[in-house]
């Protein structure tokens, strides 16, 4: 089996993981946005809602990139992801047009990242024997 360039490896987890370092981030230095976006998404408890994003993006990803857990981490953000793209991406419910075109776009590179997430999950449990 070819040997991975550790560092190049470690470059590809941190540009998947990077949407959710950002996100994670601008919610920690946002609450009250976070807590706005959870309201508008009509997610229970908003305020608690808003602090587990931000802790399950943040510790994921750094559980991604750190190697501790790693499996963990890439299951909890190829979950969280799939759940945020079906209530957050909706496109099914928009008339045709602009909108709507982006939306399925957004939706479909969200099941990528999904998809992304469990690889790396069943990688990382393949290689811990």
């Amino acid at each position: 089996m070819a040997r991975w360039n550790p560092a190049l490896l470690w470059l590809g987890l941190l540009g998947l993981c990077a949407a959710y370092l950002q996100g994670g981030l601008n919610k920690l230095l946002d609450f009250n946005g976070a807590v706005a976006e959870a309201t508008h998404f009509g997610l229970p408890l908003p305020v608690v809602t808003a602090a587990l994003t931000i802790a399950l993006e943040l510790a994921a990803s750094a559980m991604i990139l750190s190697g501790r857990l790693r499996w963990l981490g890439a299951l909890a953000l190829c979950l969280f992801t799939l759940a945020a793209t079906f209530i957050a991406n909706r496109y099914w419910t928009l008339p045709p047009g602009q909108e709507r075109f982006m939306m399925a776009n957004a939706f479909y590179e969200h099941l990528g990242l999904a998809g992304a997430f469990l690889l790396v999950f069943a990688w990382d449990r393949g290689h811990e024997r």
